[in-house]
Parts: C-alpha cells; structure tokens; sequence
C-alpha cells in the first residue's frame, strides 16, 4: 500500500526560476507536522518577486505504512525542494533529507506559513544566510541576483 492519498499539482505553477519549499501541515495555515509522521505537505515556489503554490498532497494514516517506506515516499515527493519546514524530524529523517538537499527547519508550533514565506522572501533580498546561500547555489536559482548582491558596496 503507497503512503500517498492523493495530490494537488498547479500546473502553471512552476516556470523553473522558484525555489521549491515545502511545510508540512494538515490545514495549510500553520507548519503544524512532524517531518516522519506528517499527513499532508504543501510546496510553494518562491523567488525574489514570486510565491506561488505549486503541490499539495496527503497522505495515509501513518500507523498502516511501514517507517521506512513512509519516508521514502515523502523524500520522494520533495525532491528538488530546498528546505522543509517541520515542527520537529527525527535524526534518519534529518540525514536522509540533507543527503537529498533538502534543508529539514525546525519552526515553532504556531508559525505561520505566509510569515515564513514573506521571511524566506526576505532573506533572499537582503542576503541569505548560509544554508539559503549554499540551496540557492546547489540549484542554480537567482544566481544573478545573488551576484548583484555580493557586487554591491557593503559596510561593515
């Protein structure tokens, strides 16, 4: 028995300048899953300018699927994102995703998708942080922009 239930793809969704980045989250409002045990993902894809949801699937009840092909199956369907953001994921789950170029994000219970989104965005104007910078680069996404940046006059 596959772990997926069903899933929702915007086809025009993705012109392959975004950055794919998933949550996991059964309402879509909040990061409310554990990374392992998560019923549904939602993908966004999001550039300097852009957000735009692009999938989101549910799964099965995870007591019916085995641990190992639960996580097969989620690593599968985020392949190509840059980070996913979980309320927790355990250390098989963490090694397995930073092996794939997925950066697991641990976030607080109450976070807010939008609000992580608008931060992600963010962080990509001003500059991104190390694992951001490292993702943009592993995936060849808004190399220009970030060469702009580092072009640019800094103060230290």
């Amino acid at each position: 028995m596959t772990a997926l239930k069903r899933t929702l793809a915007v086809l025009d969704g993705d012109d392959g300048t975004l950055m794919k980045v998933a949550f996991a989250s059964t309402d879509r409002v909040y990061v409310n899953q554990h990374f392992g045990a998560s019923l549904a993902f939602v993908i966004y894809g999001v550039s300097l300018s852009d957000i735009k949801l692009l999938v989101i699937s549910e799964f099965h009840d995870p007591l019916s699927i085995s641990t190992e092909d639960k996580l097969a199956e989620k690593l599968e369907l985020l392949d190509g994102c840059i980070a996913v953001y979980c309320r927790a994921c355990g250390s098989s789950a963490i090694h397995q995703l930073l092996a794939r170029g997925i950066q697991p994000v641990k976030v607080s219970e109450d976070a807010l998708i939008d609000v992580l989104l608008a931060e992600l965005q963010q962080e990509l104007r001003e500059g991104p942080s190390a694992w951001l910078a490292k993702a943009v680069s592993r995936n060849g996404l808004n190399a220009s922009r970030l060469n702009d940046l580092e072009a640019e006059d800094w103060e230290e």
